[in-house]
């Protein structure tokens, strides 16, 4: 697997000085003689990389305003957990936050056939890379929601039961938005069927949890010191559950 390295570019709108209230970027050297934004022109690189049982050739932003460039290690390290814990997609409806490339999801979906929607933040670029990374993976280009956490989201009655998400906690600040979008879809998410139902997860400490839909799982490999601790407490004070089952993988579920 080729190393990919992360580019520092600000993820969501207010989360950097160079970027206005609005959401666009106010870098200087976007800015044309007569005081006009200049958006430069987006570069690519296909890389190959190695997921359980298959290569994937995924289309890369070399650099991305909105951070969705590149593949982090949890992508990896939880594509091979979820390898080992199949039983819990099956026949479950997914919803992946903070797609990037749609490498976990477009993996989840050659692999195990699940029913899987992809969601990042509201650009269109995004959503175009996410495609076309479906279709020279042979696949149907899989649905996607365009959603900035924190808003409104798009759906009113998601009937997802499980939601996932590997290596988004970078921007502290965007915590309680993600928090807000969590809740949201943990409460909402599975109305047409029977909530609580129970799936059996082994801990790495070989411990059972039993964990209730509609659920959020999360895996993240890249370092962030001790930020996510805020992360945790804040969904603890929100109502939710949080559970570490092993290899840096945490379940989230509302409380009972």
């Amino acid at each position: 697997m080729e190393t990919a390295f992360f580019s520092a570019a600000s993820l969501f709108h207010a989360d950097d000085d160079s970027v206005d209230d609005g959401g666009g970027t106010r870098d200087e050297a976007q800015v044309g003689a007569e005081g006009e934004s200049q958006q430069p022109a987006l570069e690519y690189e296909e890389r190959i990389h190695k997921f359980p049982g298959v290569d994937l050739s995924i289309r890369e932003f070399s650099s991305h305003q909105l951070n969705a460039n590149l593949l982090w290690p949890g992508t990896f390290f939880f594509a091979d957990w979820l390898v080992k814990n199949p039983s819990i997609l099956d026949g479950q409806r997914i919803l992946e936050l903070g797609s990037g490339t749609g490498a976990l999801a477009i993996f989840l979906r050659k692999t195990f056939g699940v029913d899987i929607t992809t969601s990042d933040y509201d650009d269109k670029d995004i959503e175009e890379n996410i495609a076309h990374n479906c279709r020279v993976n042979k696949l149907d280009v899989l649905p996607h929601i365009r959603h900035t956490w924190g808003d409104p989201f798009p759906i009113l009655q998601p009937d997802w039961n499980i939601v996932i998400a590997s290596d988004i906690l970078l921007y502290v600040k965007q915590y309680p938005n993600l928090i807000t979008t969590l809740s949201f879809l943990l409460e909402e998410s599975d109305l047409n069927r029977q909530k609580g139902v129970c799936t059996n997860i082994t801990t790495k400490a070989g411990t059972q949890v039993a964990a209730r839909r509609p659920m959020f799982l999360m895996s993240w490999r890249r370092r962030i010191g001790k930020d996510q601790s805020i992360f945790f407490d804040g969904c603890e004070k929100a109502g939710m559950e949080v559970q570490h089952l092993g290899d840096l993988v945490y379940l989230i579920s509302k409380k009972r």
